[in-house]
């Protein structure tokens, strides 16, 4: 299995961990890591290596970070669906190991190990993975405020969220400050070789949704340490806010559409729906007129009900104002109203992936050029894989034969794909995900 497919495959799937073969004391417990905050400790009999996996919480969750034929991946562990999946890792203590299917060894995996800064506390006694946290292998990522006005509302919140999770837990704190942030990035870049920053946020009730306290965090983090940072957060009221945020050292900006449908913005995010696609495409051009072509992006989430071909049109879009559409497959988030739901297929994503990427690459928006944020480290996705010039798209295992003369290597153009793409979506051979029912969210009791 090529690396791309399997990636794909992985992230759609998830995986499960078991122990590796008798004889490596101390191997990973099947499916649970050691906790992130605990300190690494690589010696000793029956002893542990702590792996950088996360629950619950914004942003990717449910993961393991691993490094995967030479690529950093993040891949689904704490979910029912990757409990089940056909996917298995045997890790030994060390964190290396062999993903396997049906018996049959496919590739080595190595997990990523914890960053030594976890070991740290604050100046005020909060230790550092309250702060922040190491995303992929070399990103240091925080929720700047863990709250959030739609997620506290059950007929308003995103039903794929998990943003109050880790809060509930103690695993985090509500709120992070410029100084506390600074202190955290700084270590990391010195013990961990941290190479840049994702700041998110919870969405608070003022009009500049964020932008203000992200700003001044990223005017903490540039205080101590030289790195790109990466703000996310809704549109605000007033673009001057790009301006403003550009100034205080955000480097890359992201504002994520997740759906582009308005029935299954509707039923997947209620409350954040009630900012039209229309807003958004307003909010990129003036961000792009900040920022640059290339350090806009915006996460497009396969699995909440958009079809195919809608992805590949506001992907296109995107792509033409100089936004960079990261597009990732649903993980369900176990208590979430969306808990239930299975993720889109390898086909699917690999549909997804084998038409933007290509062009992407052509429109000069490659993701090693994002200065920094979550297009730039790529591991929640496939789809840097596909951004080499001209790449073919390649048919979906499932296509039946007469579609699948059309899915050939020998494709010119991902313009031909395109065409390819659509004949099969419009015969049905890439199917359509679903949309969630709204009956999904009154299940928001289940949340944890």
């Amino acid at each position: 299995m090529d690396t791309q497919t399997l990636i794909t495959e992985l992230q759609s799937f998830g995986l499960r961990l078991a122990e590796a073969p008798e004889g490596a004391a101390g191997a990973a417990a099947p499916g649970e890591p050691a906790s992130p905050t605990s300190p690494a400790s690589e010696g000793g009999e029956g002893r542990r290596a702590a792996w950088t996996s996360r629950r619950g919480g914004a942003g990717p969750t449910q993961h393991v970070a691993a490094t995967l034929r030479g690529a950093t991946v993040m891949i689904p562990i704490h979910t029912d669906q990757a409990a089940a999946s056909p996917f298995v890792a045997r890790i030994g203590r060390d964190g290396a190991g062999t993903v396997e299917r049906d018996g049959r060894a496919l590739a080595p995996i190595a997990l990523v190990k914890a960053p030594r800064f976890y070991a740290l506390s604050t100046r005020d006694g909060i230790p550092y993975p309250k702060i922040a946290l190491l995303h992929g292998a070399d990103v240091l990522a925080s929720t700047v405020l863990q709250t959030c006005i739609r997620y506290s509302e059950r007929d308003k919140a995103c039903t794929f969220c998990a943003i109050g999770q880790s809060l509930a837990a103690g695993r985090t704190t509500a709120k992070k400050t410029p100084e506390q942030l600074g202190e955290v990035a700084e270590a990391a870049a010195r013990l961990d070789g941290v190479r840049h920053v994702t700041l998110t946020t919870g969405t608070p009730r003022s009009p500049d949704r964020g932008a203000a306290h992200l700003a001044d965090c990223a005017r903490g983090i540039k205080a101590r340490v030289d790195l790109p940072v990466q703000a996310q957060c809704e549109p605000p009221d007033d673009f001057a806010w790009f301006e403003r945020m550009r100034a205080a050292g955000v480097d890359s900006l992201g504002m994520h559409l997740e759906a582009v449908e308005d029935e299954v913005r509707a039923a997947a995010m209620p409350g954040k729906a009630e900012v039209s696609v229309a807003r958004y495409f307003e909010a990129f051009e003036a961000a792009v007129r900040v920022f640059g072509r290339g350090q806009v992006s915006t996460y497009l989430i396969a699995g909440l009900g958009d079809s195919l071909a809608s992805l590949l049109d506001a992907s296109e879009r995107l792509i033409a104002m100089g936004v960079y559409p990261f597009l990732v497959p649903l993980v369900p988030i176990p208590g979430t109203p969306a808990a239930d739901r299975a993720p889109p297929s390898g086909d699917f994503m690999r549909a997804l992936y084998a038409h933007i990427g290509p062009l992407l690459a052509r429109a000069g928006l490659r993701s090693n050029d994002v200065k920094a944020g979550c297009a730039r480290c790529g591991a929640c996705s496939g789809l840097s894989g596909f951004e080499a010039e001209g790449q073919a798209a390649a048919p979906p295992d499932a296509a039946p034969p007469d579609a699948g003369a059309a899915w050939t290597s020998t494709s010119e153009s991902s313009d031909d794909a395109s065409v390819q793409l659509r004949a099969c979506a419009d015969a049905g051979h890439v199917s359509r995900v679903p949309p969630l029912a709204p009956g999904h969210l009154l299940r928001r009791a289940r949340a944890v």
